[in-house]
């Protein structure tokens, strides 16, 4: 599971047109409709904390987990200290927190490099652990119709001034892994360019087998939406966002 290691400092870069603040808006829509409009959150996969800092900004006191150590060292360098954001090096397989959450959230495909079912249902297992009475996680996921229609051996080259990309795909519809060749070439100060490369695996699920691990986890599924949408996702949806509650623990009395 280990990505984003050799090239995280150009990651944000050749990320630039991802829309953050739309993104989060809608997250932090669906967390108030969820009844959490404050508490402490955990961005599980936060990368460089992008939507770690936007959640912050509205008002959540955040942790951030990731497991790549230069992603975490990209965040922490852009983090205002007024944030007081939590930045922790784990791995979301196992990890472990002092306390409980109010939220987890988990988003830009970070469930998808989870390999199998096991994986999935351990880390829904944990998240459930460490929520509030009543918490809830909130996660996306790329389709199997994104890996296989849209992505799927398919080369996808760009070229800017600061330099270029090479992003090959291989999608094996039997494992449905997703795996993703990519070459960075980025200019130096000198004008020579430093080759980054990096291989990573995704692997796609079924909307419903989802919905069974939620289950099985001991959390209550909610609802799963379309990407930018509040309503049920279509056969042709590329990402879906999904939507679990802790069920089982008592709040304490006051």
């Amino acid at each position: 599971m280990k990505a984003y290691s050799g090239f995280a400092e150009v990651y944000d870069l050749f990320m630039d047109n991802v829309p953050y603040q739309a993104w989060s808006a809608y997250l932090i829509r669906i967390l108030k409709y969820c009844g959490i409009t404050e508490g402490i959150l955990l961005d599980l996969g936060c990368g460089t904390g992008k939507m770690t800092r936007l959640l912050a900004e509205a008002g959540y006191d955040m942790i951030g987990m990731d497991s790549s150590e230069e992603m975490l060292g990209i965040a922490m360098e852009q983090e205002d200290e007024a944030s007081g954001i939590l930045y922790l090096n784990q791995d979301m397989r196992e990890f472990e927190l002092y306390g409980t959450v109010k939220a987890v959230v988990s988003v830009c495909d970070s469930m998808n490099y989870l390999a199998d079912e096991e994986e999935l249902l351990d880390v829904l297992k944990l998240v459930n652990n460490y929520l509030d009475p009543g918490g809830v996680f909130i996660f996306d996921l790329n389709t199997l119709y994104k890996y296989r229609e849209i992505l799927g051996e398919r080369t996808i080259c760009e070229n800017r001034a600061e330099g270029s990309f090479i992003w090959e795909n291989h999608y094996d519809a039997k494992t449905q892994i997703n795996e993703y060749d990519m070459t960075f070439f980025i200019r130096e100060e000198d004008g020579r360019y430093r080759r980054y490369q990096e291989t990573h695996y995704q692997r796609g699920y079924k909307a419903e087998a989802v919905r069974e691990l939620i289950e099985a986890s001991g959390l209550q599924f909610v609802a799963c939406f379309g990407e930018n949408s509040y309503k049920a996702p279509k056969e042709d949806a590329e990402r879906i966002y999904f939507i679990a509650r802790e069920c089982t623990k008592k709040k304490e009395a006051l």
